[in-house]
């Protein structure tokens, strides 16, 4: 029992873990992956599925990358995303994409509590993590399609996939921040319960460092990141698979090293 409750937290992505770890009350999933995606796929998804992973591997000559070195522009994605989560222009000297929200002058507590800017806050790094993250996603299945017969196989099987679970994958996400919501809530109640006996509460205070605020600043910054993570796996595998292609490719550079004789 115990080593398989090991298992189960190993397995875990970095998003569920800083979710449950910001928010002890995320139950863990019931299902493991595979019983999930069965659920997820109809009869249609299923046809075509094998459709793709039965398509004739006719041989075709290997295509250079039309698109520059994908690593690099993963790199540069990656870099992007994470600066603009981690610059939020209140807690942060740097100047940002998009700003941390903040009270406006003369609100009240009640006022300046209310949770919709931070969502609305939450919203726009997705939009921007799908943004970028879609157009390299398309890149690198073009390029992976352009090498082999076999990376063409696994860009149609890419593709299907992210057609099949793109409006699970946003259903799913857009519960992120109703979740954040509650440590938004959390924090403020503590932040009051701490003011208890003290003077009245002033919003113009919850931006200094050491403030309610910025706690959940991190917090949300915190989620935010293991989500970018998260939304890179499928084209960090795919970049992986046409870096390994174009090292087994025959008269690649890797390759003739290998079988150049002595």
């Amino acid at each position: 029992m115990t080593r398989g409750l090991q298992r189960a937290t190993f397995n875990r992505s970095a998003l569920v873990r800083v979710l449950s770890d910001t928010l002890p009350e995320v139950p863990e999933p019931k299902y493991d992956f595979g019983e999930r995606l069965g659920q997820w796929l109809d009869f249609s998804d299923a046809l075509t599925l094998f459709s793709v992973l039965n398509a004739e591997a006719g041989g075709r000559a290997p295509v250079a990358a039309a698109n520059g070195d994908l690593s690099a522009q993963l790199a540069r994605v990656r870099r992007n995303l994470s600066d603009s989560i981690h610059n939020d222009g209140v807690f942060n000297s740097e100047p940002a994409r998009i700003p941390f929200p903040t009270p406006l002058p003369n609100a009240t507590p009640e006022s300046a509590a209310d949770f919709a800017p931070y969502h609305r806050y939450y919203l726009a790094h997705q939009r921007d993590m799908n943004s970028a993250i879609t157009a390299l996603r398309a890149n690198a299945r073009k390029a992976l399609a352009g090498q082999s017969a076999a990376g063409k196989q696994l860009a149609d099987l890419d593709a299907a996939f992210e057609k099949f679970l793109s409006v699970r994958e946003r259903n799913l996400l857009s519960n992120i921040p109703i979740m954040l919501g509650k440590r938004f809530s959390q924090r403020y109640a503590e932040h009051r319960a701490a003011l208890a006996n003290e003077t009245a509460d002033d919003p113009t205070t919850w931006t200094q460092p050491g403030s309610w605020l910025e706690a959940f600043c991190h917090d949300a910054q915190a989620v935010l990141l293991a989500e970018l993570e998260l939304r890179l796996k499928p084209v960090a595998g795919l970049i992986a698979a046409l870096a390994a292609a174009v090292t087994t490719t025959p008269g690649s550079a890797t390759e003739s090293k290998e079988t150049k004789p002595q």
